[in-house]
């Protein structure tokens, strides 16, 4: 049987892949993309594009509640079945759009399971492929879940497919997946419980904030049991019992895993390519992000073992990285600084750069600047009862190492900080910027 042959194979069609694929083969290489799944990966499909469709929706609810005779009479309701309806006007026609775009251009689409046959071969559905350069870019997938009754458990995926919500959900996990899908069920009308193994819930956010954030969520109908690690699920008469460890005890209707995600190596055979991994960080690389133990493999995205965020624009970042190597040889190295997160609930949680405990443990002489800011003109207009921010910048420059932020806008204002922070800007740089007022964004200028 003959072997197909490629300068380039991306495995994975998600943002990193994608991002890859198009570059190489704008540069002249005949490129081959394969994914098991439809075309589109996570962001897209099953992650950051769905799911805020979905906040959008619980953020007009909560708003409307907030101004209720503060100049509106009437609070709408989360209409869940017709929210997925609209929420699939983004995600179905993806997969088609993604493959015709990429043949388009030039791209080889291949679908299935494809594994390592040696360094630069491939098996897929009986066909061989080979590549000088193979990209692996597959993504993650939640980890798996060891105790008894972890099948009652859906994944993310599916809980972004439910047509309809029982009326008591509990969410595994107390990282922003979790936090994020408890507070939209909750405005959709769900006693939503977050369960969390460890004493602090969401560690990459700074504590102060979170301990806000916390508060927010009882208000709103979240409940956070932090040391609850789960031992066992048990389906019961009027539900399922999320059983902890220590004895305790929750009944609910559904249960939804938001306890982390691995590298979706399943299958792949990696050893068979000799291409060394590391099972919960991913394949190991070098500052080119090219394997560790075979020369021909390059790794983006979720599925490398980086010091990257697993974020989406930090894939794609990655997968400009590769596409250069792979277009001029290795020179070009990921930057990682100024690189944003956000928790997108209602108040959202964003930060940048140094935790203040990162900050100390470093030994650095900083100035921590932090504020409650509902009294604010932005937070009072829509009357938030939860915003803040915390700022961190070096004394002896005034250099921004480091900014945290809550509010309905937080995702927003903080892309501002992440720019300081990646460029080295200084709080001074900030204040006499020129911002558009009055805006959530402008409201930077006052936090340094």
């Amino acid at each position: 049987m003959d072997t197909q042959t490629f300068d380039v194979i991306v495995l994975g069609a998600g943002m990193a892949g994608l991002t890859v694929a198009r570059r190489s083969v704008r540069a002249g290489s005949k490129v081959a993309i394969v994914d098991r799944r439809p075309y589109g990966g996570t962001c897209a499909l099953r992650g950051c594009d769905p799911k805020k469709v979905l906040v959008g929706a619980a953020e007009i609810v909560d708003r409307a509640r907030r101004l209720q005779g503060h100049g509106l009479d009437g609070v709408p309701s989360v209409a869940w079945r017709e929210l997925m309806a609209f929420k699939r006007t983004f995600t179905e026609p993806v997969p088609d759009q993604l493959q015709r775009s990429l043949e388009g251009s030039g791209v080889t689409t291949l679908r299935g399971a494809a594994r390592f046959t040696g360094p630069t071969s491939l098996r897929l559905d009986g066909h061989d492929l080979r590549a000088e350069r193979i990209v692996i870019a597959v993504g993650a997938r939640p980890r798996t879940l060891a105790f008894p009754g972890a099948e009652h458990v859906l994944s993310s995926t599916a809980f972004l497919e439910l047509d309809a919500l029982p009326e008591r959900m509990a969410f595994v996990g107390g990282g922003y997946v979790s936090f994020e899908f408890a507070h939209i069920a909750a405005r959709a009308g769900v006693q939503a419980t977050v369960l969390h193994r460890h004493a602090r819930v969401l560690p990459g956010f700074d504590p102060d904030l979170v301990d806000e954030l916390v508060g927010a969520s009882g208000e709103v109908g979240v409940r956070v049991a932090t040391g609850f690690d789960v031992s066992e699920i048990a389906q019961v008469p009027d539900g399922l019992e999320v059983r902890s460890a220590a004895g305790e005890a929750v009944t609910v209707d559904l249960v939804v895993h938001g306890a982390g995600r691995v590298p979706e190596f399943d299958g792949l055979d990696l050893e068979a390519g000799g291409v060394a991994f590391d099972e919960r960080r991913g394949v190991l690389v070098d500052a080119h992000l090219r394997s560790t133990t075979n020369p021909a493999v390059y790794a983006a995205g979720d599925a490398a073992a980086t010091e990257g965020w697993p974020l989406t624009p930090v894939a794609v970042h990655e997968a400009f990285v590769v596409a250069a190597n792979l277009r001029d040889g290795d020179h070009a190295t990921a930057n990682y600084a100024g690189t944003p997160s956000v928790v997108f609930t209602l108040p959202a949680l964003a930060r940048v750069g140094l935790l203040e405990s990162e900050a100390r443990e470093r030994g650095l002489d900083v100035v921590v600047k932090q504020r409650d800011t509902r009294g604010w003109y932005g937070p009072r207009r829509t009357r938030q009862a939860h915003a803040g921010f915390k700022v961190i910048e070096e004394r002896s420059t005034g250099r921004i190492l480091g900014a945290h932020l809550l509010g309905d806008h937080a995702g927003d204002a903080i892309d501002a900080f992440a720019i300081a922070v990646r460029h080295g800007l200084t709080a001074q740089d900030l204040r006499t910027s020129i911002l558009v007022h009055p805006s959530d964004t402008s409201d930077v200028a006052y936090m340094v």
